[in-house]
C-alpha cells in the first residue's frame, strides 16, 4: 500500500526590460525577462512550491529567502533539486508534474520539450511524468500587457506505507 498526495504551486514575477528570460531552465530570445533574487524562472518556482506543499514542507521563501545571498541569481533547477533532496529525506518521491505558463510573449511551444527534459533531470524524472502547457490572458491586465509572468503547478508524489 502507498501514500499519496497532491501539490499545489503558484508563481508571478514582473518582466523587466532587458533582463534574461529563464524558463524551465532554458534561456529564451525576448527583450524582457522576470525580474527576482535568483533567475526567476516562474515555472520552476511553481513546480517546488507544488512539491513542497505536497510533502507539507512549507514553501520555496521559506527554504530559499531571497534576502540570503546564497541563492542570488542561481538558477532554480539547483533549488528544484534541494526541494527533490528535501521530499527524499522524507521518503517521497514524485509521481508527475503539470505545469501551466501564463503570458503573452515569447512563444513557449517550442521550447516546452528542452524544458522538460531539463526539469527531469533536475528532479529526477523522466520527462513523460511531466507536462507543460501555455496559454495567454487574452491581452488583458498585467500579463496582458506583458508586464508580468504567473506559472502554475500541481503534482502527485508517493511514498510506501
Amino acid at each position: 500500500m502507498s501514500k499519496i498526495r497532491v501539490g499545489f504551486g503558484f508563481d508571478v514575477h514582473q518582466l523587466k526590460e532587458g533582463h534574461p528570460f529563464v524558463m524551465g531552465g532554458v534561456t529564451l530570445p525576448h527583450h524582457a525577462g522576470a525580474f527576482g533574487h535568483s533567475d526567476a524562472d516562474v515555472i520552476v518556482h511553481a513546480i517546488c512550491d507544488a512539491l513542497l506543499g505536497a510533502a507539507n514542507l512549507r514553501d520555496i521563501g521559506y527554504h530559499f529567502s531571497n534576502k540570503d545571498e546564497r541563492w542570488r541569481g542561481i538558477s532554480s533547477l539547483i533549488l528544484l533539486q534541494h526541494v527533490v533532496e528535501l521530499l527524499n529525506e522524507k521518503g517521497w518521491q514524485i509521481g508527475n508534474i503539470d505545469a501551466m505558463i501564463c503570458l503573452e510573449a515569447p512563444k513557449i511551444n517550442p521550447h516546452i520539450p528542452q524544458m522538460k527534459e531539463k526539469i527531469a533531470e533536475a528532479a529526477g524524472i523522466t520527462d513523460e511524468d511531466i507536462s507543460i502547457k501555455a496559454t495567454t490572458n487574452e491581452q488583458m491586465g498585467f500579463i496582458g500587457r506583458e508586464e508580468g509572468v504567473v506559472a502554475y503547478a500541481v503534482c502527485l508524489i508517493e511514498k510506501s506505507a
